[in-house]
């Protein structure tokens, strides 16, 4: 109720308690509040319920506008086993694996990962934001991986259906950013680097990914474009894929917007939120797809509302904050003086990102702003950020997503 947007709102309904259960997951009260307040349409945003299938069929029922693919295309690329189905048979290429979920039989799943070869990664097939997933090296240890991540991904997503696939050792994490308009155009709007991770959840993003061969990067956008025509696809979503060795793998898609998309905006020039919503009133976007033309880096920082040595969530009243400005820098985030950070939910309180003509402008401009945003009252990460920056590592491209275990473990200077 106290975020600033709610505040300038000319109106605001309340939809429930803290709880996510009982507020923002709950999509009854969410179609009530649009049905009181006379809207046509839902943006699903980044979170809770963007990917729900059935939030979106809710909406559609309901006669509102739901602001994103149908939900049909949600559910088949919700589920990571039908999705690698899927864009398997469209030519995307994947991570080997079990081509399927896991079988319940130790024996059979024994054998899986015998073919597959070891490690192998178990995930979670509804799963998402690095939860439910275990890497196992050893046959001896497979069952009982098994067994873990099914449980956990009962409880995270209310499905203990589990997969296999080969774990890559040293892979980038390489996404591709696409728009679909209402007559059936594939805008691909580049691609980003999401590697720096902590806990398999993305700290750093930056668009272009660097470091790939123009016409490997062409082959990229051209299947992903590709796999959305025959899909029907609609609206704005990510395709994700693991890079190693020269070679791109499809892990899952994201049908929502990205938290990452500032730094697609910035190198594109498109507003992807506006066009979205450009979409879905079947208005015309005003270009098409040959007159996207990308250039210059930006880099995006994520700025959590935690310790920078332990990560411990740091909720509380921010008594100042300040946030950085100046040329090419942008600043998303809801935060202002005296407003208090609850512990319900995740801590990123703001992104910060930088535009540059290359990379190294881009960084150099990125830790400026770094230095000059304050966040007092509460814990940030921005120190760890500030370091992370400062990497060699970093700086010279020389890492994949397992950076910041490495980084933490003074291995990487």
């Amino acid at each position: 109720a106290n975020l600033l947007h709610v505040r300038l709102a000319d109106e605001a309904i309340c939809i429930g308690d803290n709880a996510p259960h009982k507020s923002y997951m709950n999509a009854s009260a969410i179609i009530s509040a649009a049905e009181l307040t006379g809207a046509c349409a839902i943006h699903p945003g980044y979170g809770f319920l963007a990917e729900d299938a059935n939030f979106a069929h809710q909406v559609i029922r309901s006669g509102l506008i739901f602001i994103g693919p149908s939900p049909e295309v949600i559910a088949q690329m919700g589920d990571k086993v039908t999705a690698i189905a899927t864009m398997q048979r469209l030519g995307i290429p994947c991570v080997p694996g079990s081509d399927g979920p896991l079988p319940d039989a130790p024996e059979a799943q024994q054998k899986i990962a015998q073919r597959i070869g070891y490690p192998v990664l178990v995930k979670a097939s509804g799963g998402g934001g690095g939860r439910a997933m275990a890497v196992v090296r050893e046959a001896s240890s497979l069952i009982s991986a098994v067994q873990e991540v099914k449980r956990e991904a009962k409880v995270s997503f209310n499905n203990d259906c589990v997969y296999l696939e080969r774990y890559l050792e040293n892979p980038r994490h390489v996404e591709v950013q696409i728009l679909a308009d209402h007559l059936g155009r594939v805008y691909c709007l580049g691609d980003r680097d999401c590697s720096v991770q902590r806990r398999r959840q993305k700290i750093i993003e930056e668009a272009p990914a660097f470091d790939i061969p123009d016409s490997k990067r062409r082959e990229l956008h051209d299947l992903c474009v590709h796999a959305c025509e025959k899909l029907g696809y609609l609206s704005a979503g990510t395709l994700e894929f693991l890079y190693e060795k020269g070679t791109f793998y499809f892990i899952e898609m994201n049908t929502r917007i990205q938290v990452e998309h500032p730094v697609t905006e910035m190198i594109s020039g498109v507003d992807i939120i506006s066009a979205q919503l450009s979409i879905h009133s079947n208005s015309p976007l005003g270009f098409l797809p040959k007159e996207i033309h990308l250039r210059g880096v930006a880099i995006e920082c994520r700025v959590n509302a935690e310790h920078p040595i332990s990560f411990a969530p740091s909720p509380g009243t921010v008594t100042v904050y300040h946030p950085p400005s100046g040329p090419n820098i942008r600043v998303d985030s809801h935060l202002y003086q005296q407003y208090c950070i609850p512990h319900y939910y995740d801590p990123l309180v703001a992104k910060i990102i930088a535009f540059g003509a290359d990379r190294s402008e881009a960084i150099a401009r990125l830790r400026h702003a770094l230095n000059e945003c304050v966040i007092l009252g509460v814990d940030t990460n921005i120190a760890y950020l500030k370091r992370i920056l400062a990497n060699r590592s970093f700086q010279d491209r020389t890492y994949s997503i397992h950076f910041t275990e490495q980084f933490s473990d003074g291995a990487l200077v």
